[in-house]
């Protein structure tokens, strides 16, 4: 990971976040799937969880399952996927007109490739 996508280690959080736009989909919340499909990114990422914006309000608690994409590439051989159960543990207002910012905490993380080693 380039060292310049990591924050300044004067916060509070136990983990580094790192700034990148990594594709995400919302797989599942609350036990349901969604009715619609959006184009998500994060914003940042660590070990311990991600934040990105959505057009879904989530209240804070709410269990989710994410799919995020780590590798992408174009022939769809060798992308690495993370599937992680989540729940909600902040919701910040942003100046984007109908989105939230969520931050969710990752509980159990799988990963997947597209092919093998």
């Amino acid at each position: 990971m380039p060292t310049h996508t990591v924050e300044v280690p004067n916060e509070r959080r136990n983990y580094a976040r790192a700034k990148m736009r990594l594709g995400l989909k919302l797989v599942r919340v609350a036990g349901q799937r969604p009715t619609r499909q959006f184009q998500l990114h994060s914003q940042n990422i660590s070990s311990s969880g991600v934040y990105f914006l959505c057009p879904v309000r989530l209240e804070l608690g709410t269990p989710i399952e994410l799919e995020v994409a780590l590798v992408e590439h174009p022939y769809r051989r060798g992308n690495v996927r993370m599937v992680t159960e989540a729940h909600i543990v902040r919701v910040d207002a942003v100046r984007m007109q109908g989105m939230h910012g969520l931050a969710a905490a990752f509980d159990d993380i799988t990963f997947h490739r597209d092919d093998t080693i």
